[in-house]
């Protein structure tokens, strides 16, 4: 066994303090800059999905409001003719009730895949804490 210097040593030894807190510094702020863009991309992305699920609760809603309209409709021809006029409109009121159903639930999975907070923004908190510890062992 040797108990030559690693590289890294031979670096702190020729280095000084100044210029080796300088690079951390650089470092530190390199890092910082990336991960609060990559906590913008994730921001977007989960306002991407939140926007198409609530896109598609609001054509759940006018679905919804269509079926109203058209039951409406349908139970006043009905009740004031009592013939087959009527029934047309409840066979489109129903048809109504079917998109309003699909459109609900595909809405809802959707706001269900939105992540609350980021996964970057927990990394950016741990980066103080990083840094403190490797203070303290020094």
């Amino acid at each position: 066994m040797t108990d030559a210097p690693t590289p890294s040593e031979q670096k702190a030894a020729s280095t000084s303090l100044g210029d080796l807190l300088g690079e951390v510094s650089r470092d530190i702020s390199t890092l910082m800059r990336q991960e609060v863009e990559l906590a913008k991309a994730e921001l977007k992305q989960s306002a991407t999905r939140a926007g198409k699920g609530a896109g598609l609760l609001g054509g759940a809603g006018y679905a919804g409001a269509m079926a109203v309209l058209f039951l409406s409709i349908a139970l006043w021809w009905g009740l004031g003719h009592l013939i087959d006029n009527g029934w047309s409109a409840v066979v489109v009121a129903v048809i109504w009730g079917i998109i309003a159903a699909i459109m609900y639930s595909v809405g809802r999975k959707k706001l269900k895949e939105v992540q609350g907070l980021p996964q970057t923004v927990d990394s950016l908190k741990k980066i103080p804490d990083t840094v403190k510890k490797n203070e303290e062992n020094r």
